[in-house]
């Protein structure tokens, strides 16, 4: 639920949810800038981007009607942005994506964190699907997704150039009937 610009939708105090501020312009650049990150979530080929391009690109989100970003927030320091966009607003769904720090990895601050977003897309936007794609080799972020309840739903073959070789790209999703039947399993589990 919000609370101010902070988006709880579990307990748990560590990892949060809110609303992009000014404080996180330099956090959300060096996420967008920074080549590892962009090679181990994205298929497209990454490219450095300048401050301003940055900039440029950040308002271009900022306005979009349909795209909802979040900050996440471990322990009090912005360490990595999600969000869902691409909505379909017959259909009822919208893709996930994720990027978070290098020190934030392995933490299980993603895994909190799509969680969250996902009961968000369900319960505030009343989506009945999101999905996303995921290179092969992110082992971390695979699992991650699969906690959350994602599937397997695709594979795209050699699809993706990254560190010197091609990589399959996986497409997972995840029904909001599956998330609740899960939920239903393990009532414990929700904050």
């Amino acid at each position: 639920m919000p609370v101010g610009n902070v988006v709880r939708v579990s307990d748990s105090p560590a990892v949060i949810l809110r609303a992009p501020t000014d404080f996180d312009v330099e956090v959300l650049y060096r996420l967008a800038s920074d080549l590892d990150t962009w090679e181990e979530r994205s298929p497209s080929t990454p490219a450095p981007l300048t401050r301003a391009a940055y900039e440029a690109r950040r308002a271009d989100q900022d306005s979009a009607a349909r795209n909802v970003r979040f900050v996440i927030e471990a322990e009090g320091t912005a360490v990595g942005s999600i969000s869902l966009f691409d909505f379909d607003d017959l259909a009822r769904h919208a893709e996930v994506g994720i990027a978070l720090v290098t020190e934030a990895r392995g933490k299980g601050i993603g895994t909190d964190a799509i969680a969250q977003l996902v009961e968000f897309a369900f319960v505030r936007c009343n989506l009945r699907r999101v999905h996303l794609e995921v290179i092969e080799s992110n082992a971390g972020a695979i699992r991650a997704y699969e906690k959350a309840g994602f599937v397997l739903e695709g594979r795209q073959r050699e699809h993706a150039w990254v560190r010197g070789r091609y990589e399959d790209i996986l497409r997972m999703g995840l029904l909001r009937s599956e998330w609740e039947s899960a939920r239903e399993e393990a009532p414990t589990r929700r904050g």
